[in-house]
């Protein structure tokens, strides 16, 4: 059966836009298989009847720069969706929304790596955009005012659903409107949250410093991988005796989030699940307890360059650091080695301070982390296509089978050997930490598959296995240090 031209013509739209709809066919009757019971059922049709109603309104918007408008916007958020959807191979949840959030300033890095599925699901999104954007030839009998307005009562909706039920609801919902309900929460929560940064109301006892404090936060490291916590594990210098060096090793720690900005901006300033988000918008940060204690505050950052920020540190905060350093031209290879010479330097120029560093670690690509002489650990992922990446790049020589995951750990295991092993090899034979207490951990840990499970995914899961989060906990300082 052929269909005349005009016919096809003169419905294109409105075969455009069941397209659209037959996406999500799929994972709207996978959803509705996971129902148990008539009224979750009955409300989940009705809130999916809603939305697309919504939709479908959008795309007989009367005025052409409004529709076009509301396209282009409905389409970049059904963007976002899909392509977080075929990365991960996830539903995009609300906390993954505001991981990807804070992960804003890795977006170039990201789309390096996730460049031909950003490209596949663009298609998608282009053709969603064809299909609200085009005119018709139809005119519902719909007031014009309703149908401008319909798409964004169906965002405040999904939005409101989300506030009552703490972020759940929008599973197997039009993407058109996910992200935007998303966005929309979030901005309440924030505004809800802030307010006037707080100073320290603590007084200042006792006398003037006379050491530094260092707080290193490694990137990527899975506590069972090091020596100090498995025998078998990663030899380090932090598993051996030096001369008036005290090494208390606290085992397997837990981490306060699985990906890195959660745990880093709470390292930063505090919180609990009950108040985290008030916390760290209005209370005091490390940085201030520092300073008010009489420390020079120091950050060392080796993970980006040009005096970029991130894990949501913010210019407001950057007035509480007296220096802020970064490694400019160094090679990402090279870069937690030069970290341990300048913490070298500083813990042995007389001044105290409080330094907190972040180290590149172990974040995937781990494919060229370690230079040749440290590949102890065979077979490896294909090395020489990631030197200047330093947490991302894209999937080239690993697929996530199982043998890929035994180059993988493989590969991690030799990046430990010179990003913890070396770097505490130069700081324990170096530094004077008579001088200083420091205490080593890390942002969280690794899922690296070893329960044979599939994937590729390592840390930032939505349903996280419990390798995520174990990290190290070590505290090195002078023998004779005294600890309060």
């Amino acid at each position: 059966m052929t269909i005349p031209p005009a016919l096809t013509t003169r419905h294109l739209k409105e075969f455009l836009l069941a397209a659209c709809f037959l996406q999500g066919l799929g994972a709207g009757l996978e959803r509705l298989g996971s129902l148990d019971g008539v009224v979750p059922v009955i409300s989940y049709l009705a809130l999916l009847a809603l939305l697309s109603g919504g939709l479908v309104a959008s795309a007989y918007i009367r005025s052409a720069p409004l529709r076009w408008t509301t396209a282009l916007l409905l389409s970049a958020s059904a963007f976002f969706y899909y392509a977080y959807e075929k990365v991960t191979s996830d539903f995009l949840t609300y906390d993954a929304f505001i991981n990807m959030l804070n992960a804003a300033s890795f977006a170039d890095d990201a789309v390096s790596q996730n460049l031909r599925a950003i490209l596949i699901v663009g298609v998608s999104a282009l053709i969603l955009l064809a299909a609200l954007g085009m005119e018709s030839r139809h005119r519902p009998r719909v007031p014009a005012w309703l149908l401008a307005m319909a798409p964004w009562l169906a965002v405040c909706l999904l939005a409101l659903v989300l506030f009552v039920r703490g972020g759940e609801g929008a599973r197997a919902q039009p993407a058109t409107f996910t992200p935007l309900a998303y966005l929309a929460l979030a901005a309440y929560e924030a505004t809800a949250d802030s307010g006037p940064r707080h100073d320290v109301a603590l007084p200042q006892h006792g006398a003037i410093p006379s050491r530094d404090i260092v707080l290193i936060i490694d990137e990527s490291i899975s506590g069972q991988y090091l020596d100090i916590n498995d025998p078998a594990g990663v030899p380090t210098p932090l598993s051996k005796a030096y001369p008036g060096v005290a090494i208390h090793n606290y085992g397997l720690a837990v981490a306060i989030n699985n990906c890195s900005a959660g745990s880093n901006v709470t390292l930063r300033f505090g919180g609990t699940r009950e108040n985290y988000s008030h916390i760290i918008s209005t209370m005091p940060s490390i940085w201030q307890y520092a300073r008010k204690a009489g420390y020079r505050t120091v950050y060392i950052d080796a993970q980006r360059t040009g005096g970029a920020f991130q894990n949501l540190m913010n210019q407001d905060e950057r007035r509480s650091i007296d220096e802020f350093l970064q490694f400019d031209g160094v090679p990402v290879q090279q870069r937690d080695i030069a970290t341990a010479h300048s913490l070298v330097t500083h813990i042995n120029d007389g001044i105290p301070q409080f330094i907190l560093i972040n180290k590149v670690g172990a974040h995937f690509p781990v494919h060229d982390k370690f230079p040749d002489a440290f590949m102890r650990y065979r077979p490896v992922l294909p090395r020489g296509h990631f030197p200047p990446l330093s947490d991302t790049g894209d999937r080239y020589g690993f697929d996530g089978s199982r043998q890929d995951w035994v180059r993988y750990r493989n590969s991690y295991r030799d990046t430990l050997l010179w990003n913890v092993g070396e770097f505490f090899r130069i700081v324990l034979q170096g530094a004077d930490l008579a001088k200083a207490t420091l205490i080593y951990t890390s942002d969280h840990g690794q899922n690296l598959h070893e329960r044979g499970d599939g994937g590729r995914n390592t840390h930032c899961s939505i349903d996280p296995v419990p390798e995520e989060g174990v990290v190290p906990l070590v505290v090195l300082e002078g023998a004779r240090v005294r600890t309060h």
